[in-house]
């Protein structure tokens, strides 16, 4: 431990330190205090001018920063009444230092971390000066509560056991403890996520919330167990300084002759396919689902704002919902492998509250509640792969209502009010409810995902086993070669494997994400804007909706991502035209009605599943039935099938449209060959 003439050594070098780097940032922090208490210092700067101080300063916080503080007060604290700043140290020199590795090594050392914000409990006074008053003689002590002070209990005068806080002339300062968990982009092959107890003091109270990756400097401190008999501690990080840190993608290291390769492989004519030829290249087929997920990767232009002030959405949601065996999982465990910053969950033990946020008892102050981040909180900035989305229950789908669209999770639960960033984009997976896709009925009639959710889906694939003898021929033997040269550990000959390594693809859309915004140029906008009004004309004539401005946005995205992945600052009409056969080719799989051979949005936003068109038949056999019931209190299956046939309503389709109300309990059958509507109560 350094001693007192140590101490007073720092004081002085402290005192040519500020004076020679910081003499305008002395004079500020004397005008502004107190409504700013604490002056900031840097590592790197300490380390130039004295690295054995700064050395000192990373063994011994406490005496160095003491020191620190004093050279401060000297500097500034004349003439200013109740002096008590905080200095606090920033820039420390990046670690490769864990949380999980955070131990006995650390104790009472100066370390510097970087990780998420997972809860934060309610700020609790603490004594700070703490005036104790004798209750037989009167006697006042003033005890400045250090760390490691033993408060006192005995009277020096009366020697009397007599001593009891006198907590209205004693002085309290702000405390807080929150929890920081490890990156995740720093959590590979499974680990569990380390955790780590933080604690904020005065002016450092309230400055982060769950969801936050921050900066953190602080030194480790112990405490006993409580109702732990054995000499074990708990550990925990006493805050001297902490910065919010908010990071799109994982900071990736590059250098000079990666951003090279980077820059060369960019300048490439098949750049963009090289890029989807890159995206699982273990998995055969599934060319467009691959294109839409590398564009995922990419996402679109950040930080567009409206007029009013509202942020418009850079993230791509894809929703795959597919047979059994169509390596849906298997495209959501790859995104998350390449992707630095993801998380993967499964719909099956997934609640609203595990994807957004939760309340929970405060087990770091005293019982009361405090908010815990979810996993599209922790996710920010990143990839969040929701497996068996199908499987999470309707109500816990409606807490992604928010998340997707305007990208906050706003929470009041237990009497907090909060709002948290959840700027993730979602990749789903979803089976068809009855095991696999019937191809007599539409796609959207087969998955049970509310309309609201699935709108706000930019693309939606269904992925269908389809037999073929020629492609199941070219699959299986794709298959078998890939396991056969696995097992070889041989490098596979198969092209599609012919790809870049997958780092320098981190890397590479890394790079892109952080550098390119591309912005649209007017001949992309007017590819987008004719294919738009195309679709509107002609569900004009067909009285249904093709498309929405919903999908415009979408397209948009899909443009901008198009543009970054080639790093071009603008978004050409081959982007445009990229998005719109992506869209195109979507529509034709989940908003293709068959009735009338035209798109209509209308089979994913109506609540139905159904097409206009059909919709239109199922309003007009229900008012055939309420007319008909006007006539005569019995009305056949087979009165229906006639006045059905005056309305160009074929029998195989009414008669469908009508299992589906007694499905739906909409119809019932009072007497065999007789239906009657289901009353419903006003």
């Amino acid at each position: 431990m350094a001693t007192s003439k140590d101490i007073s050594a720092f004081i002085e070098k402290f005192d040519e330190f500020f004076t020679d780097y910081y003499e305008k940032e002395l004079a500020i922090f004397k005008t502004s205090y107190p409504s700013e208490k604490s002056f900031f210092f840097s590592y790197k700067k300490l380390e130039s001018y004295d690295h054995e101080l700064a050395d000192e300063l990373e063994k011994h916080p406490d005496e160095v920063l003491e020191a620190a503080k004093e050279a401060l007060i000297r500097l500034v604290g004349t003439g200013i009444k109740d002096f008590a700043p905080h200095v606090r140290v920033i820039e420390l020199p990046e670690t490769n230092l864990l949380i999980q590795d955070v131990g006995a090594a650390q104790i009472q050392k100066l370390i510097h971390l970087q990780g998420v914000v997972t809860k934060r409990a309610e700020v609790r006074p603490k004594v700070q000066i703490g005036i104790y008053r004798c209750k037989r003689c009167e006697s006042v002590y003033k005890v400045p509560i250090e760390k490691n002070t033993e408060t006192p209990e005995v009277c020096e005068q009366c020697k009397k056991r007599a001593l009891e806080l006198d907590e209205e002339a004693t002085y309290f300062v702000n405390l807080q403890r929150t929890e920081v968990q490890e990156l995740l982009e720093k959590v590979r092959g499974g680990t569990p996520a380390g955790h780590i107890e933080v604690l904020l003091e005065d002016d450092l109270v309230n400055t982060i919330v769950p969801g936050d990756t921050v900066d953190l400097v602080g030194i480790l401190r112990i405490r006993p167990m409580p109702k732990v008999k054995a000499p074990i501690f708990a550990k925990f990080i006493d805050t001297v300084s902490v910065t919010n840190i908010q990071r799109e993608f994982e900071e990736v290291e590059l250098t000079k002759e990666d951003i090279k390769d980077i820059h060369e492989f960019s300048k490439r004519k098949d750049v963009i396919e090289q890029l989807v030829k890159a995206i699982a290249p273990s998995i055969y087929g599934h060319k467009e689902v691959k294109e839409a997920l590398a564009l995922q990767l990419f996402g679109g232009t950040i930080g567009k704002e409206l007029p009013e002030g509202g942020k418009i959405r850079s993230d791509i949601h894809v929703l795959l919902i597919g047979d059994p065996g169509s390596a849906k999982t298997r495209l959501l465990q790859y995104v998350v492998e390449l992707a630095p910053k993801s998380i993967y969950v499964s719909g099956k033990s997934v609640t609203g509250a595990g994807l957004t946020a939760a309340a929970e008892k405060d087990d770091l102050g005293d019982g009361g509640w405090t908010l815990k981040a979810g996993a599209l909180v922790l996710a920010s900035g990143g990839m969040a792969s929701i497996d068996e989305f199908d499987k999470i229950d309707k109500d816990e789908q409606a807490a992604l209502h928010e998340v997707m669209e305007s990208q906050t999770v706003s929470i009041a639960k237990a009497g907090i009010v909060a709002k948290f960033r959840a700027q993730t984009a979602i990749l789903a997976a979803a089976n068809p409810k009855f095991g696999r896709f019937d191809p007599n009925q539409l796609p959207v009639e087969q998955f049970e995902i509310p309309p609201t959710i699935l709108s706000r889906f930019d693309l939606i694939f269904p992925i269908k086993d389809v037999l073929d003898e020629e492609r199941d021929k070219n699959l299986v033997q794709y298959i078998l070669t890939s396991h056969r040269d696995a097992a070889m550990k041989k490098k596979p000959e198969a092209e599609e494997y012919n790809v870049m390594p997958t780092e320098f693809l981190r890397k590479y859309i890394a790079y892109a994400r952080k550098t390119v915004k591309p912005v649209l140029t007017p001949e992309a906008s007017k590819k987008i804007e004719e294919f738009y009004l195309e679709l509107r004309r002609m569900g004009q004539h067909q009285k249904s909706f093709a498309i929405t401005p919903r999908q415009i946005e979408g397209m948009i995205r899909l443009s901008e991502a198009s543009a970054k992945a080639r790093l071009s600052p603008y978004v050409e009409i081959s982007d445009a035209e990229r998005s719109v056969r992506l869209t195109r080719f979507v529509l034709e799989q989940i908003a293709f009605d068959r009735t009338t051979g035209k798109f209509d949005i209308d089979i994913i936003s109506s609540g139905t599943g159904q097409p206009r068109s059909k919709a239109e038949q199922y309003y007009d056999l229900i008012g055939i039935i309420k007319d008909l019931a006007k006539l005569s209190e019995t009305v056949t299956v087979g009165e229906v099938m006639i006045q059905a046939k005056k309305l160009n309503i074929d029998e195989v389709t009414a008669r469908r449209i009508i299992d589906e109300m007694f499905r739906k309990g909409e119809l019932f059958e009072p007497k065999p060959g007789q239906i009657r509507l289901v009353p419903r109560s006003e």
